[in-house]
């Protein structure tokens, strides 16, 4: 038996204007996904607990089948290790974005008009972070690339009380009322406000300018913790286990679940993807003996904190036609018996253009038994419908590989 996790990351929503008061789920053409629904068992799960923010990094470690409570220390420490930044147990790590500000003078006048300063690329933002690191490393802190505008900080004995926002939770608001607060406030707004100057003067920026594109302009901290300690998973249930994702958030995980974190070229968190290439990783690896994959996509989270809700639906159908579809088919025509489940790690609302911690609808397909089970399709009122509530999130993983 194997075992596949389709996870949709922000795919579920709230009603859109554009689609007449549907949600993307509703909207979108779907079919595979639908016909799973009603051959397989559909319901609604609380992947964030109590307590904790709704983030991909709570959210996903759930779906994983960790019980955050006990395990989270933060998101950025899950970055460094997909990064490969070994960490002391005296950093604290942060998640450094590169974001796109307006150009007032005055930094605390300043608006959030870009979190992924135009979903700018690897290569592009190395070369920036290469020049910040440059010019603010310290002693004690230290910057570090990843991928996109997703990097890393590091301040070794710093500390983890400090309330820092995400970026992507205030697209178009005026800045001054989100700018680091608690230990360390002054020395993190000192290196956001001197990176504004290395930002525009460098030849990375003023070229992407001349292109019509969003320029970094500032870098913003976010995303405290400290060195990790997630449980091995293959210890933890017994299957050797594949993740195939774009972002080092979930490609941390991976590494310190001890799966395997499977690189596909030309994935990038957004809708300019490689599909097909996630979809044939995802393949490969279970002909080459992976009892589970997990296979992440970034991109409907995206279009929702970016506020398009065709691209968001675009993507959902992507989803829907090269990977479900395509898995599906190839393991039928082989013979090879799987699981697959599906669901979104938390709803990424258009309208809101950030995450929240509502529960969001699954579906739990088995390849055995492929009868009719009922005929609601995929969406997020049918998934309520059917009265099914794991209100742990953490457990839904044992009820998928069936313990």
């Amino acid at each position: 038996m194997k075992y596949i996790v389709v996870l949709g990351d922000g795919m579920a929503d709230y009603p859109v204007d554009a689609f007449g008061g549907k949600t993307i789920l509703e909207a979108a053409d779907k079919p595979m996904m639908d016909y799973m629904a009603r051959h397989g068992e559909m319901g609604m799960v609380k992947t964030v607990q109590d307590g904790m923010k709704p983030g991909s990094d709570v959210a996903n470690l759930s779906v994983m089948g960790y019980d955050t409570t006990n395990c989270y220390t933060g998101r950025s420490p899950l970055e460094a290790a997909s990064i490969g930044v070994p960490l002391k147990d005296t950093d604290v790590t942060f998640r450094c974005n590169l974001v796109t500000l307006s150009d007032e003078e005055n930094y605390e006048d300043k608006t959030m008009l870009d979190y992924s300063s135009g979903e700018i690329t690897t290569a592009e933002s190395t070369e920036l972070m290469k020049a910040i690191a440059a010019e603010l490393d310290t002693d004690s802190v230290k910057f570090y690339p990843g991928i996109s505008y997703r990097h890393l900080t590091v301040w070794d004995h710093g500390s983890t009380n400090v309330d820092l926002t995400p970026p992507h939770d205030i697209s178009d608001r005026k800045i001054k009322d989100y700018l680091p607060k608690g230990d360390g406030a002054d020395m993190l707004l000192d290196m956001m406000k001197r990176s504004v100057k290395i930002l525009e003067e460098h030849p990375v920026n003023k070229a992407r300018i001349a292109a019509g594109k969003n320029p970094a302009t500032s870098i913003w901290p976010w995303g405290e913790g400290t060195k990790p300690s997630i449980g091995n998973f293959k210890e933890k249930y017994g299957l050797d286990g594949s993740v195939i994702s774009a972002v080092d958030l979930i490609k941390g995980i991976a590494k310190c679940a001890g799966m395997n974190s499977i690189d596909v070229e030309g994935a990038t968190g957004n809708c300019e993807t490689n599909w097909d290439g996630k979809a044939r990783a995802a393949l490969d690896a279970i002909l080459s003996g992976s009892d589970f994959v997990y296979i992440h996509m970034e991109a409907p989270d995206e279009m929702g904190h970016q506020g398009l809700p065709d691209k968001k639906k675009w993507a959902v159908e992507t989803i829907d036609k090269r990977v479900v579809t395509f898995l599906k088919d190839e393991l039928d025509k082989r013979g090879i018996d799987f699981r697959m489940m599906i669901l979104p790690d938390h709803p990424t609302p258009i309208k809101l253009k950030t995450h929240v911690s509502d529960p969001v609808p699954y579906i739990i397909y088995d390849s055995r038994d492929d009868s009719v089970k009922g005929d609601l399709d995929y969406t997020e009122a049918n998934g309520k419908k059917t009265g099914i509530f794991i209100e742990k999130g953490y457990t839904l993983m044992d009820r998928f590989l069936e313990r």
